[in-house]
């Protein structure tokens, strides 16, 4: 009986010490973060190849702006396929190396029709018999009109357009590289609209612009893909957006390019557009030209943080020449980085201070996210135990948990989520030595391979932070 108390009591005596614990807090260290599916996307051609990449050096891909985390490759059609069959692919994959090189994405629009340019389609097309108007740039079709629309929905143009895309698709569609293609292929700069081209009536486009989300559809079935709100019309208010549901029903998100190009009242007009979207899919926006939008009276860097907020944008365009737009607004630019798409923080962790090799042990923690977006690709915390030559001594992630999970909120106002995870370190692996080891923790894969960037100190350089210690009897 003696005996049998004995071993009781040392039985108690260790569960006590199993569940001495410490409590650790972190706080958000304030940094912006690069991380897929969300941030700055550089606006390398804006249609014009010149703008606004072309006073960049070779090796400058913005790792200096805040949370740039995208290169935007916006041209039109001809550039790309010069003459049929004949591919100019470099003028793409030269500037997406240099991003993709420092662990960051690539985005694409090609347009078929241009204000500046006579053949945006390129001429070959015109030439093998598609259709289409010569127009006079805001007034509409004219015979003595300096730039060319095609017809959108003519067989010879579509049959051409297809097999285009075909190509770009066996390039880029499903690379986890690629962060979103555009639906670009209709209308003025690939905005889906024509009132200051060729004009064709709405009604008629309700049916021509389904053909072209359909040839995306279809092509880019592993990429995400993103339409122009003007598509539903581009002074639209009303709040019937038919093609915009179309879209969104074959999994296309919003893409809004209106930002700040008029003053207020008109600083932008589809953010109800943007409530079907943001739960389940990313919203990108771009501001007007930065300098047009001064000229305009129209740049005001307060609203600019506003409509992220108001469309809980996951993007938000570099639409000037970085450094200049910098410059002068690097304090509402650092504001949108700490709010623009996802921010996940982990607010508290629960560690117990030893554990037993081989035996269960709980790890209580306290995630949020401070962004206006869901984090859409989701990921899994992990902790990991190293030893003093960094070495990985266990690599645990909790797959119960998916950071996607955690609710949006005003700023300053994230819901903490608690959970709690049960790990194991060194069940099956005999090469763990009872000792003291370094503590970190990470969010991403199933594998406990670490995906995201979190907004804490101790990073490693391979997205875990050290958070603590932890002792392994």
């Amino acid at each position: 009986m003696a005996r049998g108390a004995l071993v009781l009591g040392l039985s108690a005596l260790m569960s006590l010490n199993a569940q001495e614990s410490v409590t650790i807090r972190p706080s958000d260290d304030g940094r912006p973060l690069v991380n897929p599916g969300m941030g700055w996307t550089m606006h390398f051609y804006s249609n014009v190849p010149q703008n606004y990449g072309s006073r960049l050096e070779p090796s400058d891909a913005l790792a200096w702006f805040p949370g740039c985390s995208t290169v935007y490759l916006r041209l039109p059609w001809a550039f790309i396929e010069p003459a049929e069959g004949v591919f100019n692919w470099a003028a793409l994959d030269t500037p997406a190396q240099r991003w993709l090189a420092r662990g960051c994405q690539v985005a694409f629009r090609i347009t078929c029709s241009e204000n500046w340019l006579r053949f945006a389609t390129p001429e070959w097309v015109k030439q093998a018999g598609a259709k289409g108007v010569f127009y006079e740039f805001g007034k509409g079709p004219s015979e003595q009109g300096t730039c060319w629309d095609p017809d959108f929905v003519d067989p010879v143009f579509l049959a051409k357009l297809e097999n285009f895309l075909k190509a770009m698709a066996a390039r880029y569609d499903g690379r986890p590289e690629v962060a979103f293609i555009d639906i670009g292929t209709y209308g003025m700069w690939g905005e889906g609209h024509t009132f200051m081209s060729s004009q064709v009536p709405q009604e008629k486009m309700n049916g021509d612009v389904k053909r072209h989300i359909d040839l995306h559809v279809k092509l880019f079935p592993r990429s995400l893909l993103c339409i122009s709100d003007d598509v539903s019309g581009h002074n639209n208010v009303s709040g019937v957006y038919p093609l915009l549901d179309y879209a969104r029903e074959k999994g296309v998100t919003l893409r809004d390019d209106s930002i700040l190009v008029q003053p207020p009242p008109n600083s932008w007009y589809h953010a109800d557009q943007a409530q079907r979207c943001w739960p389940t899919l990313p919203v990108i926006l771009e501001h007007e030209h930065y300098g047009g939008s001064v000229e305009r009276k129209a740049w005001d860097p307060e609203l600019l943080l506003k409509s992220v907020e108001d469309y809980h944008a996951s993007f938000m365009s570099i639409h000037w020449w970085p450094q200049e737009l910098l410059e002068k607004n690097r304090e509402i630019i650092d504001r949108i980085s700490r709010r623009l798409g996802y921010r996940i923080q982990l607010r508290e962790l629960v560690l117990p201070k030893e554990a037993k090799v081989g035996e269960g042990f709980e790890v209580n923690w306290t995630w949020a996210n401070a962004g206006v977006a869901p984090c859409y690709g989701g990921g899994f915390p992990a902790l990991t135990l190293k030893d003093e030559k960094g070495g990985l001594v266990a690599v645990l992630s909790d797959e119960t948990f998916d950071v996607r999970q955690l609710p949006v909120a005003a700023p300053d106002a994230a819901t903490p989520v608690a959970h709690r995870s049960r790990f194991r370190a060194g069940l099956t692996a005999p090469a763990t030595k009872p000792g003291d080891y370094d503590v970190f923790v990470s969010v991403g894969k199933r594998d406990g391979s670490p995906v995201l960037a979190l907004p804490l100190p101790g990073d490693d350089g391979s997205r875990r932070y050290k958070v603590g210690r932890m002792t392994l009897r």
